[in-house]
């Protein structure tokens, strides 16, 4: 996948886990290309999220009110957040406002956020379920639903649950989750196009190249990546999924992705423990179990091609050395470079994604090829990529518990 925007290479060698299942993936990937591309056409399936006629649940001008506000709380969990948090921390350094996550019960968050003026900070509150209880929790902690509140926007499904009937009680500002759209595929939806709006993200750009994955050279990447990824999970050789990343700006999407990948495909004993290593940190600690432990893991690994401003300088003390005038981009990429020629001698499976452009073009494009991905994985699989049936059981033992 080569375009103004990002770079994808894969280097995966499978032939220690082949046997024969190459040719039955391909016939079935080019099925399920099909189901794939007719349900982004489909207004009642998950991924008609990507598509370029996907209505929205809200008008631009009805959010006018809440641009004036200089902070931003966003109350939710996993889906509901995750994708906000990988957008605010990709464009973090353009983003003029104040941004608080409150994405899991923690004490001293609340504490802190109570001493400030809650009535001049806009608050967002995302459950599709309309029922979770750590967005719940964490609401009810700030008391700060109230008659008429002018600062609260309400994103849920639209039928009898807690937080939509919060919001037609104290007549707030509400905008519907639809119901069709799971939370770790809702990024691209009113999930995260409203926060990203009012937070000054482009949104337009955003969903501008999603299905770029799905013509010509893209899709004959894909294609063969995703055949790859099946034949290792297949082996179950092949058990940790390891984003070694280069970007920081990316840190929190690779968290939206773990979430997508661990809760699509962890199913019937199989998938992938997908894991963040932010490098070159990791070099210094976690480096030689990638090189000369088990060989359980592949890597994707994540840079950014442009080359930043800060460069060293040692001209004031009066040394020589080999890093003197280099740009720190230039370091790092010398240090990701050695990683990769070493992954290569030693046959550890890999993928390099490189992004040319920090854009919100970039970000929408990495947003839809790791969803189609994940998508089409799961199916060859035999695996129901949209559904989390563990997760349920566990949030049933809760609210037995806490009733």
């Amino acid at each position: 996948m080569n375009n103004i925007n990002l770079t994808f290479k894969n280097n995966i060698w499978i032939k220690d886990y082949k046997n024969g299942l190459s040719n039955n993936f391909s016939k079935k990937f080019d099925k399920i290309f099909l189901e794939i591309k007719s349900d982004i056409k489909n207004t009642n399936k998950t991924l008609h999220v990507l598509d370029k006629n996907f209505k929205f649940n809200f008008n631009v001008k009805d959010l006018k009110n809440f641009k004036k506000f200089k902070s931003i709380v966003f109350i939710g969990i996993g889906g509901s957040i995750l994708g906000t948090e990988a957008i605010y921390t990709f464009f973090r350094t353009r983003i003029k406002k104040k941004i608080f996550f409150l994405n899991n019960i923690d004490e001293s968050q609340i504490a802190t956020l109570k001493k400030k003026n809650l009535s001049k900070i806009l608050f967002i509150i995302t459950s599709k379920s309309g029922s979770t209880i750590e967005t719940l929790s964490n609401t009810f902690a700030l008391n700060i639903i109230k008659k008429n509140a002018k600062n609260i926007i309400i994103i849920s499904e639209k039928k009898n649950n807690l937080l939509f009937s919060l919001a037609n009680k104290f007549d707030l500002f509400y905008i519907e989750h639809k119901n069709y759209i799971g939370g770790r595929y809702s990024v691209l939806s009113e999930v995260g196009i409203i926060p990203s709006y009012l937070m000054g993200v482009n949104i337009n750009k955003l969903r501008l190249n999603l299905l770029g994955c799905l013509a010509g050279k893209g899709k004959n990447l894909l294609k063969k990546s995703i055949i790859n990824l099946a034949i290792l999970m297949k082996s179950k050789k092949i058990n940790n999924l390891i984003f070694l990343n280069y970007f920081p700006e990316l840190e929190k999407f690779l968290y939206w992705s773990q979430q997508l990948i661990a809760e699509s495909l962890g199913k019937n004993n199989k998938g992938f423990l997908p894991l963040i290593s932010n490098a070159p940190k990791d070099h210094h600690s976690l480096l030689q179990l990638y090189l000369d432990g088990p060989k359980d893991k592949f890597f994707n690994i994540i840079s950014f091609e442009k080359e930043a401003k800060e460069k060293i300088n040692l001209k004031n003390l009066k040394i020589n050395n080999f890093l003197n005038k280099k740009r720190l981009s230039y370091v790092k990429n010398a240090q990701k470079k050695a990683v990769i020629k070493s992954f290569k001698i030693k046959k550890i499976p890999f993928r390099e994604f490189r992004i040319k452009n920090a854009n919100e073009e970039a970000l929408g494009e990495l947003f839809s090829f790791f969803i189609i991905e994940t998508v089409i994985l799961g199916k060859l699989l035999n695996l129901n990529p949209y559904d989390q049936p563990a997760v349920e059981q566990v949030k049933v033992y809760t609210k037995k518990f806490l009733t």
